[in-house]
């Protein structure tokens, strides 16, 4: 695969591959779509999976429910068009490095040699990538792998973005794309080195990670969820972790407590990782007085 073919397909994709879990009081529904309700007022939270076999579907009933009954679908932020070469170049821009520095620069020869090696597989030279950032090349290789497991499909995002605009719904979003750049651009920053060699280490495990994660998703099974994916990073990566989930949680309140006072009836579409876990969406959203239940 060359690397214009991988930059191709990562586009297509989306900005964050899949991923992304602790045990709360609200966690273990029997579904990934939880009703939000204040009063007579009520938001629609769905978990989501950005990367989603065509095997997968048709989704679980309570994903149509949620949307049929809703005006607005909500997003983390606006999918990206694959022919949008505007936004394919800042994409570059940002998670390249500049001044000629390299991420071999940021790796001990070791680690780069591994990378090297596991890029080989799929046929791209480590050199292509060397002017890239570690989170572009963390994305890039989930993305591989789910190719390879022949796991890469529509995501749930994706699959909804798609159904809104057929059915002329609107559409609102959470963050930015630029934001959601940046925060690919930044990734490990500081931490290049673990980041690359705890994600060349995890990418052997990744068809039977996902493998597992589908059910659970599917089932709302919030422990499996949290051993498969946040345990993990929280544990080796706290940095990511508060970055990824913990902060941008948090961000997403206010936003999702204004839908309480307008109108329209909304759909949330998020990835699961930040419906469950320690600080998650819906432990916040109860502790500040809302009443969670699943669909």
């Amino acid at each position: 695969m060359t690397f214009n073919n991988v930059k191709k397909f990562i586009t297509k994709a989306g900005l964050i591959a899949t991923i992304g879990i602790f045990n709360t009081n609200v966690c273990m529904a029997d579904t990934s779509v939880w009703k939000v309700s204040k009063g007579e007022d009520q938001v629609y939270i769905g978990g989501t999976v950005h990367i989603l076999p065509a095997s997968e579907f048709p989704l679980p009933a309570e994903f149509l429910t949620a949307y049929q009954a809703t005006d607005t679908i909500v997003l983390e932020t606006q999918l990206p068009d694959p022919t949008d070469t505007s936004f394919q170049a800042k994409l570059m821009q940002q998670v390249s490095y500049t001044n000629d520095k390299k991420l071999s620069d940021k790796l001990s020869d070791e680690t780069f040699k591994q990378l090297e090696t596991y890029l080989a597989a799929f046929g791209i030279n480590v050199n292509e990538m060397n002017g890239f950032k570690p989170g572009f090349i963390v994305m890039m290789m989930a993305m591989l792998e789910a190719k390879r497991a022949q796991l890469a499909g529509e995501g749930v995002d994706a699959y909804f973005n798609k159904m809104a605009a057929k059915d002329n719904k609107s559409k609102e979003y959470l963050e930015s794309s630029d934001f959601q750049i940046n925060l690919i651009a930044n990734m490990g920053q500081g931490n290049e080195e673990e980041l690359i060699s705890s994600s060349i280490a995890q990418m052997s495990e990744f068809k039977e990670m996902f493998n597992q994660l589908l059910p659970a998703w599917r089932a709302g099974d919030s422990e499996t969820l949290s051993s498969l994916v946040i345990d993990q990073v929280k544990d080796e990566d706290p940095d990511t972790f508060k970055q990824m989930f913990t902060d941008r949680n948090q961000n997403w309140i206010p936003l999702i407590e204004k839908m309480f006072n307008d109108n329209d009836k909304e759909f949330v579409l998020v990835g699961v990782g930040h419906l469950v876990g320690e600080n998650n969406v819906l432990q916040l959203l109860e502790q500040s007085g809302y009443e969670v239940t699943k669909l």
